[in-house]
């Protein structure tokens, strides 16, 4: 029984945009026909790459963005991304006025400081590229989104790698149950960088062959894109963040503990601030990359917590979207609880741990309580619990 004494966190609206589509009604259509939206790299040559593929959002996103704002049209990508699903998000929540504004990120403006390296490059004077240094600060994109809908709300940047969506979200979480703030703008952003492409692999992190999460031959992630934007205050709205952990590891700089202390004290703690237990969690939307070393982590820290709750890492229908992934995983697990399905845990074969896996298709179920973990290098590891509202 949830006896907190503190106020709801309620989800009033969200919006998002994302590889299987812009929109949320995009988003669930394609998460319950299990899309696979990872295809062929278009934004940049991976030619000299061992990984050819990634997550990445419809290229009607330029068009989508000016019928919003002509602005967009000179705009990042990234930029351009926060833009839809702000206007999503908004939409759907009529007189919502941010007190502040709390983004996570991990490429903040990457893309934009490979343009201005290569103008170096090309001899072009530095003075013509002012305009890209002053838009790589990673509040920059939220702020000219901001700026189209007439906000003077402060921003808050957080970057602790693939947890910065998630913690992002629990911040804005904390403020609003401490009355720091009632209203909050949160979620995260990344756009795919060729710098951040070329750099995973060169770690042989990402994969020649399909994502497959918690499979026996795994072989490692895809990268993602997109961003995922939510309004939220005390009261209205019938999904609620009711719970929030974080946690630090410190056992490697790109390799979580192999005992998965991290992960399990993150889901703990999640369960602790909602005052719920593990038998309480009808679904688990885990950060699952398909990399060897986090999948087996997060596997022993489910296993021990919750090991008959169903399970799944949408990541291999949609890559690994950085700082922006859960709060796109959030939004994931807000479509299942307002239609009581199980998304799937695509290109699953074959089983290594005794998880209980939502193996390539979508299951209906009646869900009332969900976990979404994200875990990064550095050893970052927090969880976000959702729950429906009573009626």
């Amino acid at each position: 029984m949830n006896c907190q004494p503190y106020p709801d966190v309620r989800i009033i609206s969200h919006g998002c945009v994302i590889p299987l589509g812009i929109g949320r009604c995009a988003t669930r259509e394609r998460l319950r026909s299990v899309r696979d939206g990872i295809a062929a790299v278009r934004l940049f040559s991976v030619e000299a790459c061992r990984s050819k593929t990634a997550g990445q959002v419809p290229a009607t996103l330029r068009d989508t963005a000016r019928a919003i704002s002509a602005k967009s049209a000179r705009w990042t990508r990234a930029a351009q991304m926060i833009l839809v699903a702000m206007a999503e998000a908004l939409d759907a929540s009529p007189g919502f006025v941010p007190d502040c504004v709390i983004l996570g990120t991990t490429s903040g403006g990457m893309t934009l400081g490979e343009e201005f390296y290569r103008d170096l490059d090309r001899c072009h004077p530095a003075w013509h590229s002012g305009r890209k240094v002053l838009s790589y600060y990673p509040q920059q994109p939220i702020q000219q989104a901001l700026d189209v809908f007439g906000f003077r709300a402060p921003v808050r940047i957080i970057s602790n790698a693939c947890a910065s969506g998630t913690n992002a979200l629990g911040l804005a979480f904390h403020m609003i149950r401490s009355g720091a703030a009632r209203r909050v703008l949160a979620g995260g952003y990344d756009a795919l960088a060729e710098l951040v492409f070329a750099g995973f692999d060169c770690l042989r992190a990402s994969t020649p062959d399909k994502c497959r999460p918690f499979d026996a031959a795994r072989s490692g992630l895809a990268l993602g894109e997109g961003a995922a934007l939510f309004c939220l205050q005390p009261d209205g709205g019938a999904i609620r963040l009711a719970g929030y952990g974080s946690t630090v590891d410190t056992h490697h700089l790109t390799q979580p503990h192999p005992s998965g202390c991290g992960p399990h004290s993150a889901m703990k703690r999640a369960l602790a601030t909602a005052g719920y237990t593990p038998d309480d969690i009808d679904y688990i939307n885990a950060h699952g990359t398909g990399t060897e070393f986090n999948d087996a982590s997060e596997a022993r820290a489910l296993l021990e917590l919750c090991p008959d709750t169903p399970v799944s890492s949408t990541k291999g229908m949609t890559g690994h979207a950085l700082g922006a992934a859960g709060a796109i995983e959030a939004a994931f697990c807000t479509e299942a609880l307002q239609h009581n399905f199980l998304p799937a845990n695509i290109n699953f074969r074959h089983s290594e741990f005794p998880l209980a896996i939502v193996a390539n298709t979508v299951r209906p179920a009646p869900l009332h309580r969900t976990l979404s973990n994200s875990f990064g290098f550095g050893g970052a590891n927090a969880s976000l619990l959702l729950e429906k509202c009573p009626a």
